[in-house]
């Protein structure tokens, strides 16, 4: 296959801890070296997906399996106390700080780009940046991107805030095209198949979103939006023109799971998946 003047991608799709599933395949692609030109990931795909750039193998499981219970970690303690069900200090501070350490200095010398999309709350659109050099301005980035509505605060970056990007762009295909990553590998966290259900809720959203109307509206919309991207990556998909991994059934996991064996269970399932599809993958990528 003639890969000459194509820039790879890797794309990564959100759903909290099925972000596991993403895990197992990134560490099944770091472990047989296969790089990509650039990645783009939104929300878990965002806080999971660094550690590609890093090249740190099997920390997202590891981190999520040892801490994934404690309640300065995701509890209702940390969203009644500081507003955010993941606690911001311990996932963003401590844990890659001081217990499982961010490798920043790889993550800033890796020539591979890392994208990351949030909603910007004023408009309800979408909004990418650039992760250079994973401190702490990316970080924020990547924080807001997996700020979920109704469990988080807004994050504040550069005098505007932030929210989840899965909810105006859960799989940042189109973006990574648009800028010149035309052979890319997608891997999603829901089975072949999948549409979201409309909302019954909408009275109910506007409500509880009141002081964010655009946003509110934007999540009104997104089971039609994500039903409609995977309707397109679908063809993608038939005509060759991307690579798409994704769980061979329903997960079954809930997007807070913090049971260690459940975890390993979809990180797994993500690890045989990966192994399944190398090859191709690297025939695809032309390594």
């Amino acid at each position: 296959m003639d890969n000459s003047n194509k820039k790879t991608g890797l794309i990564m799709e959100g759903g909290a801890m099925r972000g596991m599933f993403t895990a197992g395949v990134m560490d099944v692609f770091m472990e047989n070296d296969i790089h990509f030109d650039g990645a783009a990931g939104i929300s878990a795909g965002a806080i999971f997906g660094c550690n590609y750039k890093s090249h740190q193998i099997g920390r997202t499981i590891r981190y999520n399996k040892k801490y994934g219970r404690d309640p300065r970690y995701c509890s209702i303690w940390s969203l009644i106390k500081t507003g955010d069900l993941y606690g911001v200090d311990f996932c963003y501070h401590t844990v890659p700080e001081k217990l499982d350490i961010f490798d920043q200095k790889t993550f800033e010398n890796s020539p591979m780009e890392f994208h990351v999309g949030a909603t910007e709350v004023s408009s309800g659109k979408i909004e990418f940046h650039n992760c250079k050099d994973g401190k702490a301005k990316d970080v924020e980035w990547m924080r807001a991107s997996a700020s979920m509505p109704f469990v988080s605060r807004p994050v504040k970056i550069d005098g505007k805030l932030y929210l989840d990007g899965g909810i105006t762009d859960p799989v940042p295909y189109k973006y990574m095209e648009s800028i010149g990553y035309n052979r890319n590998v997608i891997i999603l966290t829901q089975p072949k198949g999948y549409q979201k259900k409309d909302h019954h809720n909408s009275k109910l959203i506007k409500m509880l979103l009141r002081k964010y109307p655009a946003v509110a509206e934007a999540m009104i919309e997104r089971p039609a939006v994500y039903n409609r991207q995977m309707e397109e990556i679908l063809k993608r998909e038939e005509n060759g023109q991307s690579i798409v991994i994704r769980p061979p059934e329903s997960l079954g996991i809930s997007r807070t799971e913090n049971d260690p064996s459940e975890l390993e269970w979809v990180y797994q399932t993500g690890r045989v998946e990966a192994k399944k599809r190398l090859e191709e993958v690297m025939d695809f990528l032309g390594k």
